[in-house]
């Protein structure tokens, strides 16, 4: 059993920069394949990024990239998504995600392959 735990969400104004972090215990951590996934208010949970086991894969969603970095630390047991270039429309709900893999550099960006979820981070971007 694997916890994640969000930690670095906030208020802030457009154009802005946020540092998300999430702490994982209980499991192997450099098994998994971690991602961030998002929620706004009355929208379905969407994909935002993830990264391969030892952090040589990334991907991301195209309303964030270029703004947004996904990284972890194996060592820590942690995964960061630096945000920067806030827009309004990245106010949500941001959760932490862990997806058992079989190899270090696959990932999935389906909600369905999740095998962890942490309890989500408000992340606020005001105009």
């Amino acid at each position: 059993q694997v916890q994640l735990v969000e930690s670095g969400g906030g208020l802030v104004q457009a154009g802005a920069s946020l540092r998300l972090s999430c702490a994982a215990s209980g499991g192997t951590f450099s098994r998994y394949a971690m991602g961030w996934f998002r929620q706004a208010p009355g929208k379905q949970r969407e994909f935002v990024a993830a990264v391969g086991w030892s952090g040589g894969s990334t991907d991301y969603s195209d309303s964030v990239k270029g703004r947004f970095t996904i990284t972890r630390d194996n060592a820590r047991n942690t995964v960061y998504l630096q945000m920067n270039s806030l827009k309004p429309e990245d106010t949500a709900v941001y959760y932490c995600a862990a997806d058992r893999e079989t190899g270090p550099y696959a990932y999935s960006t389906k909600i369905s392959d999740v095998d962890y979820w942490g309890q989500g981070t408000q992340v606020t971007v005001s105009s």
